[in-house]
């Protein structure tokens, strides 16, 4: 299956990184990660998948990876837009990122890597709200990566404090699947979900160890799908992030196999309207 039964799919979760821009820190020295992932790469993979245009979001909490992502939203027109980064616990400095982030119009949103931040109160602290209360009125949303186990109920709460704002739950909040704690990330989830300023991405659904496979993602996507609707889902590749698990056309398969088995309304949602409503990322014309 290469498409989910529509004609149009916006992959709303790429990456690319270049060694030669950063050493991306986090990235496990040795591994099939630690290598420069180009836009000719992923264009390939998305080309395979017949997935139209894609979305690249940040993998540093730096401005020099923002720039680069920015960059190559200027060379290709394929990428559609950028989630980038500002410095959210500062926001004055927030406030000089953003003036100049978005003289770029692939600009349409911020991310900070939270499940790297040392402080569990990251969401909650004083000088990160005032930021994105400057996201709400830019009307930005905030993408909040890996967010289980530590800033899952921290995402509810912010989504109650900044009902303007918009927020955008990364990888479903990275359910351990076949791990303990479950039914508690499904509860948490379930909060976040409640506030209607909250959306999620059907992506990163990949876990060391565990099955890749319909039958394994089928009850966590049948949770997405009870808690937000498809409405407030979208799809997401994590593409390179799959390449330990095959890569993006396995997990696409997956993915585009119970996609496909909704309404065409349904599917629509999550091939591209939510990332139109979130994003603002152009629908395709008809």
């Amino acid at each position: 299956m290469t498409s989910p039964a529509v004609d149009h799919v916006v992959d709303t979760h790429l990456h690319l990184w270049d060694l030669t821009v950063s050493e991306y820190a986090w990235l496990p020295k040795g591994s099939e990660l630690h290598a420069t992932f180009t836009a000719d790469s992923a264009r390939a993979e998305l080309t395979e998948a017949g997935v139209s245009t894609a979305i690249l979001v940040q993998a540093e909490d730096s401005e020099a990876d923002t720039e680069f992502m920015l960059a190559q939203a200027s060379a290709h027109d394929w990428i559609t837009g950028v989630v980038g980064w500002v410095r959210l616990d500062d926001p004055g400095t927030a406030t000089r990122q953003l003036d100049r982030w978005q003289e770029h119009p692939a600009l349409r949103g911020i991310r900070h890597l939270v499940h790297d931040d040392p402080r569990d109160d990251f969401l909650a602290l004083p000088a990160v709200r005032r930021s994105l209360g400057l996201l709400a009125e830019r009307g930005l949303p905030f993408d909040v990566p890996d967010a289980w186990p530590r800033h899952l109920a921290g995402v509810a709460e912010l989504a109650a404090a900044l009902p303007e704002l918009t927020i955008v739950v990364d990888h479903l909040g990275k359910p351990p699947r076949g791990r303990p704690g479950y039914d508690a990330w499904r509860a948490a989830l379930r909060e976040v979900a409640a506030r209607p300023n909250t959306v999620a991405k059907v992506s990163g659904l990949q876990v060391a160890g565990e099955p890749l496979t319909v039958a394994a993602l089928r009850p966590v996507v049948d949770t997405a799908l009870e808690l937000f609707g498809p409405s407030r889902l979208m799809y997401g590749g994590d593409w390179p992030m799959t390449v330990p698990f095959g890569g993006y056309q396995p997990t696409w398969r997956v993915l585009a196999e119970l996609i496909g088995e909704l309404s065409p309304d349904e599917r629509a949602s999550i091939a591209h309207g939510t990332a139109s409503a979130v994003y603002g990322v152009p629908e395709p014309v008809r």
